[in-house]
């Protein structure tokens, strides 16, 4: 390095607060002019002596034992101020000690104070925001498993979906997993620090919908809360709201469900003024919409307007290659739940499991492990753990034969053939294991001993 570059570099490290440096020794062999100034000294009288004896309140001293950087504290009759410690090595080796100034002045101390503790507010405020949402949104993309083509071409577009702010329809059978895709668009999209909010069209009566997807005013109706209500819209605001079901809204409903769409404000039941809302909406359904439009059920208008970006969840028949992955992965989060050490299936129960038709998709799967899972015996799963004949179907169970019998006794005499024919086909199916037969069928085993005898099953 050349002069000129020498005294540029001088230049800049008179610029850094109290800059001073030290040998194992404790000897000053470098210290700026800012921090000679502020030990009310010259620098070259600095030069050559022990730190002790320019600073007597110093901590460098200390600071030669650790060999990572630390922040150190004065209160000194220079005044209060907080230091950096910065360790000198040299091929290797540790030479020495550097020390310079974060806050020199006792006035930039309390500023500091001031501004870090503002900074600390708003992180809890995010951070008590964040926590306020993490039970609503329980899913991420990395819960969509499966490698098959169909699979990768979802997650394409549930990724890119995630990039817009346009309505989404989610189409896809029973047990497919329809809010899964919902809650990994939410988690990938600018709005995953926002609400996510999920209503079921079917699970309130016409006469409530309206209200729990709108709210009211105080005193809109007999039986309204005094203080008024907000609905689901205005809970997801910023936000996102997921309507399940969307098939089974009520056509009195469609309308105002349109208008929100288009207009981007809601009417409050009794209120006067519109509300503004800003929500993404998404939307799932397990029948054809088209189909329901041209049977008059569903607007088609509305139809149209939820219908901006299509997704469909293929059903596990359709990608039963995936079912292998599927269950692995099943079979890990089961093992967390129910304090099992299961280690996967064995290939002649997973090829069982292929053959099924699934017409409840992973969720049937999922309960199917579940069960599974309750009764294995080793860390293996087999097929005899799955409770199937060898057919890969359920328990065949028949009715009781109920001819003949008449009066009041009906009932109690069909209630007990049929609790009998379950018992005894499930004895059989576990060579009369108790245990097992009381796991399948969730009683405790002192009230099958109890049901047997009343029933007479020796």
């Amino acid at each position: 390095m050349d002069r000129i570059d020498c005294e540029r570099l001088e230049q800049y490290f008179n610029q850094i607060p109290g800059l001073l440096m030290i040998d194992m020794e404790g000897t000053i062999f470098y210290i700026n002019d800012q921090c000679a100034e502020y030990f009310q000294a010259k620098r070259e009288e600095c030069l050559g002596k022990n730190i002790m004896d320019v600073f007597p309140e110093t901590k460098m001293m200390e600071g030669l034992k650790k060999d990572k950087p630390a922040v150190v504290f004065y209160n000194s009759v220079l005044g209060i101020g907080v230091s950096m410690h910065v360790p000198l090595y040299e091929n290797g080796e540790k030479v020495g000690l550097a020390e310079y100034d974060m806050i020199q002045h006792s006035e930039l101390l309390y500023d500091f104070s001031d501004s870090y503790k503002e900074f600390l507010d708003q992180e809890l405020k995010q951070l008590a925001g964040e926590l306020m949402t993490l039970g609503e949104t329980k899913y991420t993309i990395k819960n969509l498993v499966g490698s098959s083509d169909l699979m990768v071409k979802l997650k394409e577009k549930i990724i890119s979906t995630a990039k817009t702010t346009s309505t989404v329809m989610i189409t896809g059978e029973t047990g497919t997993g329809k809010e899964l895709v919902a809650h990994a668009i939410h988690n990938l999209s600018s709005r995953r620090k926002e609400r996510f909010i999920k209503v079921n069209a079917s699970s309130f009566p016409e006469s409530l919908i309206e209200s729990e997807l709108f709210g009211y005013e105080a005193g809109a109706f007999t039986g309204a809360s005094k203080e008024g209500k907000k609905g689901k819209f205005e809970l997801a605001d910023k936000g996102t709201l997921f309507i399940d079901e969307i098939n089974q809204m009520p056509l009195s409903v469609q309308p105002k469900l349109l208008r929100v769409l288009q207009e981007k404000e809601i009417d409050r039941i009794g209120g006067n003024e519109p509300v503004p809302v800003d929500v993404r909406i998404i939307a799932a359904s397990n029948e054809s919409l088209e189909r329901l439009v041209e049977e008059g059920k569903f607007r088609q208008d509305l139809y149209y307007r939820l219908n901006v970006i299509a997704l469909h969840i293929p059903p596990l028949r359709d990608r039963i290659d995936d079912l292998e992955e599927i269950a692995g992965y099943m079979i890990d989060e089961l093992n967390a739940q129910l304090g099992k050490s299961v280690n996967g299936i064995d290939r002649e129960a997973l090829e069982m499991l292929k053959k099924k038709k699934w017409q409840g998709n992973v969720r049937e799967l999922r309960n199917s492990i579940e069960r599974a899972m309750n009764f294995v015996s080793g860390n293996i799963l087999t097929k005899e753990d799955f409770q199937w004949g060898s057919d890969g179907e359920p328990l065949n169970i028949k009715l009781p034969d109920l001819s003949g019998i008449k009066g009041d006794r009906l009932i109690d005499k069909a209630r007990d053939e049929a609790e009998r024919e379950v018992i005894i086909k499930v004895l059989e199916y576990f060579d009369n294991n108790k245990s097992k037969t009381a796991k399948y069928l969730n009683i405790a085993r002192p009230s099958l001993y109890k049901k047997m005898k009343r029933l007479g099953i020796e």
